[in-house]
């Protein structure tokens, strides 16, 4: 029986000659000492924001608490020849609460390390057919280790394991693994890049679906223009690659931004973000924030 979030997405293609209902697309993340988002039309990791990945090496160990925000209307999506069609129109807002631990092993303090828990809290209305759905989504938990082979770069690598545990609405029903490589590059003493590159590994879902796994790359490019305020522009990529049940597909999605630095230990972000292309792929509209604040 077709369940109330099955009923609120978009129809996804598949290679059995008929549509089937997308259940909930999953919630991913990344890490960051302002730590990372994405449901229905957002890619993967595509929370992330400026300074995500400008993490330090050689200190006592501190806590990090962030609380995610979106508000997504999937209004458009994109057709096998990569045209925009109307979407499912249902609106999706989804929470992710994320803790997170920092600490320097005494082998090496040279290299930072870190272990994160989130949990996403997930709602989904369609007012066409008077649907909703809401609960936790799938939990996610995993690790990150970097070093700096200079002090203004970073480089890393970080692995996180989704698990099909959450409310039966709102999960994917799968195993997930999510690994990437990550980088931080202060260009000046206000201009800043940071990024990664990854993929999303996926098993096979209740339904017997074998979604085909996710190549991403998030990428923020920010510039301090005052102690309070930095403006950010963002891109995000992904493509899925195909299986015997599900068609492949990718979307480019470009957004723009505002941190703000309230205080030394807490920053606000927030983002809009809009896909440009894609195919196969739900299009993106959402408005994003970002609270993070660490001890």
């Amino acid at each position: 029986m077709e369940t109330t979030t099955m009923m609120l997405l978009r129809q996804a293609p598949v290679r059995r000659g008929h549509p089937i209902r997308r259940l909930v697309a999953p919630i991913l993340f990344t890490l960051g000492a302002s730590c990372a988002l994405p449901a229905a039309a957002q890619t993967t990791f595509d929370v992330i924001g400026p300074h995500e990945y400008d993490l330090p090496v050689d200190f006592q160990p501190f806590n990090v608490f962030v609380q995610y925000a979106y508000v997504q209307r999937n209004n458009r999506s994109f057709d096998s020849s990569g045209n925009r069609v109307k979407g499912s129109g249902s609106d999706a807002i989804v929470g992710l609460s994320k803790y997170v631990r920092f600490w320097t092993p005494d082998f090496n303090r040279k290299i930072g390390l870190a272990w994160e828990v989130i949990v996403p809290e997930i709602s989904l209305r369609n007012d066409r057919n008077n649907t909703q759905a809401s609960g936790i989504g799938d939990p996610m938990t995993g690790f990150a280790v970097w070093y700096k082979p200079r002090t203004d770069l970073t480089l890393g690598f970080q692995s996180f394991l989704q698990i099909p545990a959450g409310s039966t609405d709102v999960s994917d029903r799968n195993w997930k693994n999510l690994s990437s490589a990550f980088w931080d590059w202060r260009l000046t003493d206000k201009l800043g890049w940071t990024a990664d590159a990854g993929f999303v590994f996926q098993g096979k879902r209740t339904d017997r679906l074998l979604p085909g796994t996710v190549f991403h790359t998030n990428h923020r490019l920010g510039y301090r223009v005052s102690p309070l305020l930095e403006p950010f522009l963002a891109l995000d990529y992904e493509r899925s690659r195909d299986t015997a049940t599900v068609n492949g597909g990718h979307a480019l999605d470009a957004g723009a931004g505002m941190m703000f630095h309230t205080f030394d230990n807490q920053s606000i972000s927030l983002r809009y973000s809009k896909s440009i292309s894609g195919e196969n792929h739900s299009a993106n509209n959402s408005i994003n924030i970002k609270y993070a604040y660490v001890w």
